[in-house]
């Protein structure tokens, strides 16, 4: 069963979380075939997606991007309050993407890449928006670009450690606390305490961490250590696409080029990215989508596939 285990230094203002992720990283393979570099991208951001979930205070969504100027395009992971997790990439076609290619050279190639992080409150009051926040790519790394974004946008040291391949994703989150967020009194300096477990955290090896279930990691990492565990989460994949979604989508885009798709085609077919779930539009489907006026929010999917 995936897991998420979080847990919290008692002599330092310090939290972390551990994760690993196998059954849902195997559906979201099962719906496209990645090359090895990709995998690991978007493994390593499934991760980290639900690593920052977890912390978060509301209910709703993290929509997680990047968006690319090599060989992948974009690389998209959404995860709820509940951990429930959808992922997936688009790449140039025809990409040939070599087994060892890092991600400045698949999604940085000339500097103008960029990084996404929308939250999404599931119950909008009447005018709010989605909170978004767009960086350029800063980092070498799935995990030296988030903690850049969460040191700059959000002031929070935070260190990661992600690791994936086609069989488990797996992550470590340190994040040093607002000073109100401790447990009673730090018994020494705050900083220095930062240090240290960022210190232990990173004698983990990518290796290691690709092999090692998560109760064995935190006693090699932290085995000194006074630590609180709290009760385990468990992700799991989910994909809200439904046909009222994909409708208000298709009436985004107008009426004119509705038509001209349904002249050219006969028919309107979309394939859901995240889960692959077919929805087919026919003329009269079509014209009952504009014949109403009742609309539907479509949560930051990315451009489907129409085809006949």
């Amino acid at each position: 069963m995936d897991t998420l285990q979080k847990f919290m230094f008692e002599e330092a203002s310090v939290r972390g979380e551990l994760i690993e992720i196998s059954e849902t990283w195997h559906q979201v393979q099962a719906r496209q075939d990645y090359p090895k570099a990709v995998k690991t991208l978007l493994g390593e951001m499934l991760s980290a997606a639900a690593l920052l979930s977890a912390n978060l205070k509301f209910n709703g969504a993290i929509v997680m991007q990047i968006h690319g100027d090599g060989p992948i395009r974009l690389l998209v992971v959404e995860c709820d309050s509940e951990l429930q997790l959808r992922a997936t990439a688009k790449l140039v076609p025809d990409a040939n993407i070599d087994d060892n290619a890092q991600l400045p050279q698949l999604v940085n190639l000339h500097g103008h890449g960029r990084f996404v992080i929308t939250l999404d409150p599931k119950d909008k009051f009447p005018g709010q928006q989605p909170y978004q926040g767009i960086v350029p790519l800063d980092g070498d790394s799935i995990a030296t670009v988030i903690e850049n974004y969460m040191l700059r946008s959000e002031q929070l040291d935070t260190k990661l450690w992600l690791a994936a391949d086609e069989n488990v994703s797996r992550g470590l989150l340190l994040q040093k606390l607002p000073k109100e967020g401790g447990i009673g009194a730090p018994a020494e300096d705050e900083t220095e305490a930062w240090n240290r477990m960022v210190m232990l955290g990173s004698t983990l090896r990518n290796a290691e961490l690709l092999t090692t279930d998560i109760q064995t990691l935190m006693r090699r990492l932290f085995w000194e250590e006074t630590i609180r565990i709290f009760d385990a989460q468990h992700p799991r994949f989910h994909c809200g696409c439904t046909r009222e979604k994909v409708g208000s989508m298709l009436k985004m885009l107008g009426g004119a080029e509705i038509d001209s798709a349904l002249n050219d085609l006969g028919s309107l077919g979309i394939d859901c990215d995240f889960c692959g779930q077919h929805y087919q539009f026919d003329q009269v489907d079509c014209a009952q989508l504009f014949a109403t006026e009742t609309t539907a929010y479509a949560l930051h999917t990315p451009p489907s596939h129409i085809k006949h």
